[in-house]
């Protein structure tokens, strides 16, 4: 796989109801209901809106067996109205469920985290070589079970592993690490290869984009080295909604679409669904679109070209910029205009590119190439094998677009280069934001790679059939009080199924705990149970009061 030229990874091929996925069919977009399973009327009704919506795939969420079967009664319908859309049912620890659900959806998805072993008790476990052997064939007596059901029925299976969902006897041994995440997906395809079952997706999620995007192309080489391909769906999990959703979706799910990683995509907003979709489409449509462009020059930066994207370019200060200083934005930070030395990709990487003309400089690199992260990423490349270690600044220009779309052209590009650690900077051409709309998203974009933080982040799932209050509504009273703050991160999640796990890295979490009741954590710890919804978010300011993290907005 180059890092350079845009080429999509091999993968298998897996028949989800009438949509193959995987090898060379189009890469399949994705969402969610968030209706209650078990109303069939309206959870068909928004389906119908999602495949409208331009949706390949459609999920909802199976609690137990009345849900999986309602999910067969939502499909039975929808093929009634014209509608086939293929139906994924959304396992967490029940296996019944997933069970009745083969026999009534198109594909379920299972988390290896919670299928066989119990829910995260987040204690620390010791296992014999003995006891883990013991655990893994559970595993082999229960899922093995379950793919002979789905190969019967013709249903495809979805190994969809979390960050901070992994179970206890992972942890036992890797930690909630990457490498954890690695095998916790190894272990589950290990026995669907025992078992001859090959109709399988595989997903690693992380709301972080750094942990999201190193465990995948771990991920890839662990399949490569097993001799595996099957195909890969990509999410960050609780994005959050608006700008800020979109932005780290696009940071996370483009570095890996542009190295030719995925297969099928959802992006996952705090919005309705339907809203999903347009969002994936532009994101995929703008990075395959890279396929056709002519091949990178990039003379001695070929030697660079291996299995793993994430060289960094090492680099020394030069005033605010490189070395150990955070990421600059152009217009924003305050860079003087000799200390830059402006070149295009092309340039750099041509024969008459001389060092000395560098020395002591910021260099600003632009591309007019039709794929200019692969070129810029090949030009940087060429300067970490000359030796040079001048602080970096890509620019990118999106005059003419609407806002809409180069808040995702612009995340995904800027996001893929700090993810491989090209660059020291950003400058964000658009004629069509002023320059305090740029620097917002500049900052934002940084602070979606995990390079810069400038104010609170937010988190928050979809919603989905177990959400118990209004996600939408709620998400913006919680930013509405706290969003003055600076390097704090605020969780919102719908349910206690993903939230207490999956809002891992987060500082605090407001997370449902029951109908008009939410719980709030301090990391991984409820601190205040099963209080009321109505003042959940004044007594998540308290609890930000108590524990010293309060300022007044306008101090």
């Amino acid at each position: 796989m180059s890092v350079f030229n845009y080429r999509r990874r091999p993968s298998s091929v897996t028949r989800i109801g009438d949509v193959p996925t995987g090898g060379d069919n189009p890469i399949r977009l994705q969402s969610m209901n968030n209706t209650t399973t078990t109303d069939v009327e309206a959870s068909v009704e928004q389906a119908l809106r999602i495949a409208a919506a331009g949706a390949d795939i459609d999920r909802l969420t199976a609690q137990g067996e009345r849900e999986a079967h309602a999910m067969g009664e939502i499909r039975r319908k929808l093929h009634e109205k014209g509608c086939r859309i293929p139906l994924v049912a959304d396992i967490h620890f029940n296996p019944k469920a997933a069970f009745a659900a083969a026999t009534e959806v198109d594909k379920v998805r299972i988390n290896p985290g919670n299928f066989v072993d119990p829910g995260r008790t987040f204690v620390k476990l010791e296992y014999t070589d003995e006891e883990y052997a013991q655990e893994l064939e559970k595993i082999e007596n229960t899922f093995g079970p379950f793919l002979d059901l789905c190969k019967k029925h013709g249903t495809a299976v979805r190994i969809g592993v979390n960050h901070g969902s992994l179970s206890d006897r992972i942890m036992s041994r890797y930690g909630d690490t990457p490498a954890g995440m690695v095998e916790s997906a190894m272990e589950f395809l290990r026995v669907a290869r025992h078992h001859d079952f090959s109709d399988i997706v595989i997903s690693i999620k992380a709301s972080n984009t750094v942990v999201m995007v190193h465990t995948v192309r771990m991920l890839v080489r662990a399949m490569d080295a097993e001799v595996m391909h099957f195909p890969l769906h990509l999410g960050v999990t609780e994005a959050g909604d608006g700008e800020d959703g979109r932005v780290r979706s696009a940071v996370g799910i483009g570095t890996l679409l542009a190295e030719g990683i995925g297969d099928t995509v959802r992006v996952s907003l705090s919005e309705e669904p339907e809203c999903e979709i347009p969002v994936a489409r532009e994101l995929v449509t703008y990075i395959t679109a890279r396929a056709n462009a002519p091949e990178i020059n990039a003379d001695e930066a070929t030697s660079l070209v291996n299995d793993d994207p994430a060289i960094h370019h090492t680099t020394e200060a030069i005033g605010l910029c490189g070395g150990n200083n955070v990421p600059v934005v152009i217009g924003h930070d305050p860079i003087p205009a000799e200390e830059i030395e402006s070149h295009t990709a092309a340039s750099i990487l041509s024969s008459a590119f001389l060092p000395d003309k560098v020395s002591g400089k910021i260099i600003l690199i632009s591309s007019n190439h039709p794929d200019p992260i692969a070129e810029i990423s090949a030009a940087v490349h060429r300067l970490e094998i000359m030796g040079l270690k001048n602080p970096v600044i890509a620019s990118l220009n999106y005059d003419g677009m609407a806002a809409d779309i180069l808040t995702i052209r612009a995340a995904a590009d800027f996001g893929t280069l700090l993810l491989r650690g090209l660059i020291d900077g950003i400058d964000l051409q658009a004629d069509m934001l002023t320059q305090d709309d740029r620097t917002r998203l500049s900052l934002g974009i940084l602070q979606a790679a995990r390079r810069r933080v400038s104010r609170t982040e937010f988190v928050s799932c979809p919603g989905c059939g177990r959400t118990l209050f209004n996600l939408s509504e709620t998400v913006q009273k919680v930013k509405s009080a706290t969003s003055h703050l600076k390097g704090l991160k605020i969780a919102v999640m719908g349910c206690i199924v993903n939230g207490p796990g999956e809002m891992a890295d987060a500082d605090y979490g407001y997370v449902g705990a029951g109908k008009g009741n939410v719980t709030l954590y301090r990391g991984k710890i409820p601190v205040l149970k099963n209080i009321p919804a109505e003042t959940a978010v004044e007594q998540l300011v308290g609890l930000l009061k108590t524990d010293g993290m309060w300022r007044e907005p306008n101090d």
